[in-house]
């Protein structure tokens, strides 16, 4: 008798450890998901729209999330000349976990500084016009739907935070919630722990490992044209 009531003591104790550390997980998993409000930081930065909480120094702090998904909107070589003011033209490298396309594939760009010049002039998914946007294709609105789901948190990142502002602002005015976007700012000033080195020197050569890059292709040739009015 004495042995059972030990028995079932123990028991007990183990159901009380469990409840609690269960209880501590499920605190612990709320406070990991919990995301501040989309704020914008104030200066030059905050023209570019560059989120004040999550951006190139925190942004290791919101990796690897379920409910978000991660865009940096640079092309793998820009036409544009970014040397000029200090960037890379090229996609030298990357925050790990973040998937590329290239907002010059989205819509037309305007508005680079002097310096750069001019980027890519190709076809795109939507032509922006005044603030307003058209699609030019009739899967257009399928292939941002699916690239940006509306259903997840969005971190978007690029060079200098420019293509991300922009990419926000597109989203935004065709019916995604600004307060689920975060413009995470610009690789070229991340000194985080998840850097994805892809430029590299060998021999005295300079190559651009691209393979390493989970990069979203969009083959305007398979697409078929909206009408003169940009709808489907």
């Amino acid at each position: 008798m004495k042995k059972k009531s030990i028995i079932m003591l123990v028991i007990s104790v183990l159901i009380i450890i469990t409840i609690i550390v269960c209880a501590f997980l499920f605190n612990e998993k709320e406070e990991l998901t919990s995301l501040p409000k989309p704020e914008v930081t104030s200066g030059v930065r905050g023209e570019f729209g560059i989120d004040k909480n999550i951006n190139e120094k925190t942004i290791d702090n919101y990796l690897n999330r379920e409910d978000s998904v991660y865009r940096d909107m640079r092309m793998l070589k820009d036409p544009g000349n970014y040397e000029a003011i200090g960037g890379d033209a090229y996609l030298s490298g990357f925050v790990k976990g973040f998937e590329v396309v290239p907002l010059p594939y989205l819509v037309n760009v305007s508005g680079l500084p002097e310096e750069v010049g001019d980027t890519y002039k190709g076809k795109t998914l939507f032509t922006e016009k005044e603030g307003e946007y058209s699609a030019n294709y009739k899967e257009s609105m399928d292939i941002l739907e699916y690239l940006f789901p509306k259903d997840k948190n969005i971190f978007l990142m690029c060079g200098g935070g420019g293509y991300a502002g922009m990419t926000k602002t597109m989203l935004v005015k065709l019916g995604w919630d600004e307060n689920k976007i975060y413009n995470v700012g610009g690789y070229w000033y991340y000194e985080g722990n998840n850097n994805v080195e892809v430029k590299t020197t060998k021999y005295g050569k300079t190559s651009y490992d691209f393979w390493k890059i989970a990069y979203h292709d969009i083959d305007f040739s398979l697409l078929h044209e909206a009408d003169n009015n940009g709808n489907e």
